[in-house]
């Protein structure tokens, strides 16, 4: 398993084009473009429309959870949480997305 790492919205930007990804991370709250922005971003664009993506944020309001969720993110997660949480949460999207 490959894991590439973007350490801001804008050079997540420019890797997704570079790259096929089975399953993306994106937190919230991240320098230059927020995750919000990034994950609707990826769900108007073909190679990323179907990917499974999950929000993670230290905003645990239902509204933001709502908001990421309506914009085409699979999945929320607050933090801080488990490692357990997340593996079991990236092992369903992929099942679900037969990766």
């Amino acid at each position: 398993m490959l894991v590439t790492q973007a350490a801001s919205g804008f050079e997540a930007l420019r890797i997704l084009p570079r790259e096929t990804f089975d399953l993306v991370v994106v937190d919230i709250n991240m320098p230059d473009i927020n995750g919000l922005e990034l994950v609707s971003f990826m769900r108007r664009s073909e190679a990323h429309l179907n990917t499974p993506i999950i929000l993670i944020s230290t905003e645990s309001g239902e509204r933001d959870q709502a908001r990421g969720l309506a914009i085409g993110a699979n999945a929320f997660l607050s933090k801080p949480f488990s490692a357990d949480a997340l593996r079991e949460m990236v092992v369903g999207l992929l099942m679900q997305a037969g990766s």
